[in-house]
């Protein structure tokens, strides 16, 4: 199947070229395709705050991308470029606060330079460790979606409607795609039939990116508001909710985009199963559950604006982007290390202490 999968990869949201991060601007899509170059790690760290580059693995890569940026400017700059070298890694950690893989990528960035022996090129010895988390992510897209397909497979080989919630693709990821690349690779695999995508107010990343990624590869979906989940459940024959995560706990609690929540909770109600796609980089084993994860809580005005102008009375708006979804909704999930099905804290611990499948 990874010969299937690799020939079928055609989108991508970053590269690296010639010394520069370049980022698909996800804001535009699908309306605009426009990609933007990057030079700096304060740079890269506007670009993960303003959502030009989202996904939680998206935004790991583009970190790691944005440390080599940020040495190379303090090297030419001469001076303590440690000490300023900080500074960068404090912007970038400062961008985004949920998605733990942020965070894992800045790490292993940091222990890459305190592990630089004498005489060895500091930008060369950081741009092979970005490209590597780069490269290694786009690996457990591919694992992950071969473990997810016979996840899919062994419940009922037939064409089956399925539900996905938020963009969790190529655009999210170094690569194939987490909950996405599942889909992609079941189609493939002639196991979809239909698959439902929730818009995912506010920034609707479901009918911008992720109708846009499944057209692109011509398999059938369907847009639909988010309040109508439950229907799509009761009438529509849906067997899977497929989604990805921002940060996963020691006890197997997820926190995705805000909503996931709410669906597994109608998908437990209806029947139908609830699979989380996510590399092994998004679980935070230094966190027991989901009430430790912090949620980002982001400006009222993308509920009460659209395009810059006023769609809504005038009220206060709440606006959480996330929300954690127990471990006792969710039947499956599914990362590069294999797959915990009915997740808790012991099969969480024995997942972590095995090595990686790809």
């Amino acid at each position: 199947m990874r010969e299937r999968l690799l020939a079928a990869e055609k989108i991508k949201a970053i590269e690296w070229r010639d010394g520069t991060l370049h980022l698909l601007d996800q804001r535009l899509l699908p309306l605009e395709e426009t990609w933007r170059a990057y030079d700096s790690a304060v740079e890269v760290a506007g670009a993960i705050r303003d959502m030009v580059v989202r996904g939680a693995p998206a935004i790991g890569i583009s970190a790691a991308y944005g440390v080599v940026l940020g040495a190379r400017q303090r090297l030419a700059a001469g001076g303590d470029w440690r000490a300023a070298l900080e500074e960068d890694f404090r912007a970038l950690a400062g961008s985004r606060p949920t998605a733990v893989n942020l965070f894992w990528a800045l790490d292993r960035m940091r222990e890459r330079l305190a592990r630089l022996k004498e005489g060895e090129g500091v930008l060369a010895a950081l741009e092979a460790e970005a490209v590597g988390i780069h490269e290694s992510d786009r690996e457990a897209n591919l694992t992950m979606a071969q473990l997810g397909v016979e996840l899919i497979r062994k419940h009922s080989g037939n064409p089956q409607a399925l539900l996905t919630h938020c963009n969790a693709g190529a655009l999210a990821t170094g690569g194939f795609g987490t909950a996405l690349g599942v889909i992609r690779a079941a189609w493939l695999e002639g196991l979809v039939e239909r698959v439902y995508a929730d818009e995912t107010r506010p920034w609707l990343q479901g009918a911008r990116l992720t109708a846009w990624e499944l057209v692109e590869e011509g398999v059938p979906v369907s847009l639909n508001v988010d309040g109508a989940a439950a229907h799509l459940m009761k009438t529509k024959g849906v067997s899977w909710v497929i989604v990805g995560a921002d940060r996963i706990t020691a006890d197997g609690d997820v926190a995705n985009k805000i909503g996931t929540y709410q669906l597994a909770v109608v998908a437990m109600h209806h029947g139908v199963r609830f699979m989380v796609v996510a590399p092994s980089s998004t679980i935070d084993m230094s966190l027991q559950s989901g009430e430790e994860i912090p949620i980002e809580e982001r400006d009222g005005r993308e509920l009460l604006e659209i395009g810059g102008k006023r769609v809504a009375a005038s009220v206060e708006a709440v606006n959480p982007v996330f929300d954690v979804t127990p471990a006792d909704l969710i039947d499956a999930i599914v990362t590069e290390r294999g797959v915990v099905e009915r997740p808790n804290a012991a099969k969480m611990a024995e997942l972590m202490s095995r090595k990686r499948l790809h």
